[in-house]
């Protein structure tokens, strides 16, 4: 029918290019504040739950009574990654075959934590003190205290017992053999593994959960769960664990860069700690590392206090060709792994006390 006709027969006039380029800019705009208000009542939830895991690891840890009793969700999801490595991982088979099988492997890891968290965390709004019972098991997923706990350890073992003591206790922490270090490469490798888990066992834990809830803290927990148990680059890992590793570097991208600002912003209030040596280290060194990740918070730590890290390991009986992080002495004490401690237990009060100020905003 003709425009005329529409018009006489009582129809309304079609839109204008302009009239519908408005329609759409007001749908759009509905649309952009739709997500913004999801995205904020969702951040209203997990930013008091990092918040209240970040500080209950702190005060409680994880309880030795609720361990006997229920064991710990690493172990947990540990043990699932160990029976499907022992199921699925067969030397013999293709180096193709082997990477299926691991992919198959952490993808089926992921599925079975992604569902248990999300039905936990559905579930536990209709129980007494539901959101106190996430908080206790979303902060089972960090490990502030129990990495203080094990550097303390090694601290105090080469003060009082020498070297002996201080292998033992830092083997407890480092992947290396510890009967190739001298007391110096004690106190280093404690120094890398506290700069480098906390990026991994503090920072990125909050950081997913505070972005995916329960299930986001949970999910990445299993990927560096799996990257800790065949994300190695050896003969019987290189193939079955790649996806793992793969994924591990991927999601801790973030946290490694935010764990050097962190550590960063404490060394501008520890007393002794080197601000401006510090951020050298990490545009310097920080990309040299064999790691995508590890450099940042180890450059971060070593600039901080005025030392030499990484460099060279010894993995088993191979030797890893590797840059160093900072251009200070690398004849590092137990003194100076105490000093380290002090520059975490900053960062890791900045880190809570950002943590507060975002949950603030989005309080309601």
């Amino acid at each position: 029918m003709p425009l005329l006709a529409l018009r006489e027969a009582g129809a309304q006039p079609l839109p204008d290019a302009k009239s519908l380029l408005t329609i759409a800019e007001s749908h759009a705009k509905r649309g952009r504040r739709g997500r913004r208000e999801s995205l904020l009542m969702s951040l209203a939830f997990t930013l008091p739950l990092a918040l209240a895991a970040a500080i209950l690891d702190i005060t409680v840890g994880y309880p030795d009574a609720l361990f006997r009793l229920v064991r710990h969700p690493v172990v947990w999801i540990g043990s699932l990654i160990g029976g499907l490595e022992a199921r699925l991982n067969r030397p013999g088979e293709p180096f193709a075959a082997r990477r299926a099988a691991g992919l198959f492997a952490l993808a089926f890891t992921l599925a079975a934590v992604g569902v248990a968290a999300t039905l936990v965390t559905v579930a536990l709004p209709r129980w007494p003190f539901g959101f106190a019972l996430a908080a206790l098991i979303a902060s089972s997923l960090i490990a502030r205290q129990s990495l203080d706990r094990h550097v303390r350890d090694v601290a105090a073992a080469l003060e009082t017992g020498g070297l002996a003591a201080g292998r033992f206790a830092v083997a407890k922490i480092v992947g290396r053999d510890p009967q190739a270090l001298d007391e110096a490469g004690v106190a280093r490798a404690a120094l890398e593994s506290l700069a480098e888990n906390f990026s991994d066992g503090v920072v990125a834990p909050l950081l997913w959960i505070t972005l995916g809830g329960l299930a986001g803290g949970a999910l990445y927990k299993a990927i560096n769960t799996a990257d800790s148990m065949i994300g190695h680059k050896n003969e019987r890992y290189l193939a079955f664990g790649w996806a793992a590793a793969r994924l591990d570097d991927l999601v801790n991208l973030p946290a490694s860069r935010l764990a050097a600002l962190w550590l960063l912003a404490a060394a501008c209030l520890t007393s002794g700690a080197r601000p401006s040596a510090a951020w050298r280290a990490i545009r310097r060194d920080a990309g040299r590392h064999r790691s995508p990740n590890a450099g940042w918070p180890e450059a971060a730590m070593a600039g901080a206090l005025g030392l030499k890290l990484a460099g060279p390991r010894v993995y088993g009986a191979t030797l890893v060709e590797d840059a160093f992080m900072g251009e200070g002495r690398d004849a590092v004490t137990a003194a100076d792994v105490r000093r380290g401690l002090q520059l975490y237990r900053a960062a890791c009060a900045i880190e809570t006390l950002v943590l507060g100020g975002f949950a603030l905003l989005t309080w309601r």
